[in-house]
């Protein structure tokens, strides 16, 4: 579908949507550069607090995907009419509790009535333009080192058939509401060729290097 519409040409789009990568990227001098990225979603687990964590935590991810540093955030938030306001207290809580971890201020964000609850974050981080950790630097035999388990996709919907074991779900809530910090950190330090990545359904960040 993105296809179909009209290109921009703007040189300093290092990073766009037609690349499919994480985040977008956009140069403002020869030394800085906005990494920007949105994601929200409905809950995934069943603590209003946590859910804002992992919420915030996902939508961090990108950015530090990109090699970038967090540095503001816009809240977004879909919510009942007539839903209970301490929940969404809750989750606003768990959100802006990470979000004091990475450092990234929450300045504003944007809210709708919504018979479904969603909820994430757009975050806007800097770079330098030499520095950007693209999806396209990933080559052909590039050893892959993994920051955090997989399977957090599969227990997320053995929790809502009921089927997960405890063991399981305190597993998969640690993993999801770490930050990619330390990650990031790590990646730019061993000069990593790619960093990808994945939604808290799916499975977490990993990072790509030449082998």
């Amino acid at each position: 579908m993105l296809g179909k519409l009209a290109r921009q040409h703007d040189p300093n789009v290092l990073v766009g949507f037609d690349k499919a990568d994480d985040a977008g990227v956009y140069k403002i001098s020869a030394t800085q550069a906005l990494v920007q990225t949105v994601d929200f979603f409905t809950p995934i687990v069943d603590d209003p607090y946590t859910f804002g964590q992992i919420a915030a935590t996902n939508a961090l991810s990108d950015v530090y995907a990109m090699g970038g540093k967090p540095l503001s955030a816009l809240a977004m938030v879909c919510f009942p009419d007539q839903g209970d306001l301490n929940i969404l207290e809750r989750i606003l809580a768990g959100g802006l509790s990470k979000m004091m971890e990475a450092n990234c201020t929450v300045v504003g964000g944007h809210s709708v009535r919504d018979p479904e609850i969603k909820f994430g974050y757009a975050v806007t981080g800097m770079i330098h333009p030499d520095r950007v950790l693209a999806n396209a630097n990933a080559k052909v035999q590039d050893a892959l080192v993994f920051t955090k388990g997989l399977g957090t996709g599969v227990i997320s919907t053995a929790i809502k058939r009921g089927l997960a074991k405890q063991a399981w779900i305190d597993a998969a809530t640690t993993s999801m509401t770490t930050l990619n910090a330390t990650a990031a950190e790590s990646a730019a330090a061993a000069h990593t060729q790619a960093v990808f990545s994945f939604a808290p359904r799916c499975s977490p960040m990993y990072r790509s290097k030449r082998a």
